[in-house]
């Protein structure tokens, strides 16, 4: 099995993220699982709690995801809060695609009774509420609380054990702490980070829970489902519903739409 982790962030713009959450996904993987961790490299990958950047760097997420199936991937699994491109991604493609924010709300449901998600900045906030309500998941929420981490890049002391950075570091896992504790006066049973770098940056801490209470890894979550949904659709034929959603056009209007946009639009849709 071959899976294809989509970060929806630079690299080279949060330290050593991008080593330490492909050791992760790696080490979540069984072991006949080849899992790789790509991010973005024609786009910024820093601002996605605001809509315009957002928009250009998908563009790159849905290019990716074209590759990915025609390079025999089994899954394409979106490493992002916001599942950006979801949608267009499991119309377009033929393997299954897994969002991060809609696979580790499924599975905190499973942990627990209600959960709170940590967002990094307010910013974030309506943002990652409209899939908590896409996702049918509001009424499990018991809250939504904010870092006040503006300046994404910010966060990649996280991921450093040098002594320059020790305070710098201290000071994010104190501020997700704070956060955290907010939702569990709430009632939150288990913890979400609502971010990809900072989930990957938690892990990389082995910081695993908050006061007794669990904080889902969520990348290990969406790995391990995305394994699932490639073993399901072996087992059945399918995975990715295509009626009405996820309908992809066919006959005609499919081939207008090929000689419009080209000739790998919808590959293996006849």
């Amino acid at each position: 099995m071959r899976l294809w982790y989509q970060s929806f962030s630079r690299f080279d713009a949060f330290g050593n993220y991008g080593a330490a959450l492909n050791k992760q996904i790696v080490h979540a993987a069984d072991p006949d699982t080849q899992i790789e961790a790509h991010g973005l490299e024609r786009g910024g990958g820093v601002a996605d709690q605001y809509r315009y950047p957002e928009y250009v760097d998908v563009a790159e997420v849905i290019a990716n995801g074209l590759r990915a199936q025609k390079e025999g991937y089994d899954g394409f699994l979106l490493g992002n809060i916001t599942d950006p491109g979801i949608r267009e991604l499991r119309e377009l493609l033929t393997i299954p695609v897994l969002g991060l924010c809609e696979s580790t709300l499924s599975i905190a449901c499973m942990m627990g009774t209600l959960y709170t998600l940590v967002t990094v900045n307010p910013k974030f906030t309506p943002r990652v509420l409209e899939n908590v309500h896409r996702y049918g998941f509001y009424p499990r929420m018991a809250s939504l609380e904010a870092m006040k981490v503006h300046n994404l890049p910010d966060l990649a002391p996280g991921f450093s054990e040098a002594p320059e950075h020790a305070v710098a570091r201290g000071a994010i896992f104190e501020e997700f702490r704070q956060a955290a504790r907010r939702g569990i006066d709430k009632g939150a049973e288990v913890i979400i980070a609502a971010g990809g770098v900072v989930m990957a940056m938690l892990a990389h801490a082995n910081i695993h829970d908050v006061d007794g209470v669990p904080i889902l890894n969520g990348t290990v979550a969406l790995t391990k489902m995305g394994e699932t949904a490639v073993k399901i659709q072996r087992l059945t034929g399918n995975f990715i519903s295509k009626r009405m959603t996820y309908a992809p056009p066919r006959g005609e209007l499919l081939k207008e739409v090929r000689r419009v946009y080209g000739a790998d639009a919808y590959p293996g849709i006849e």
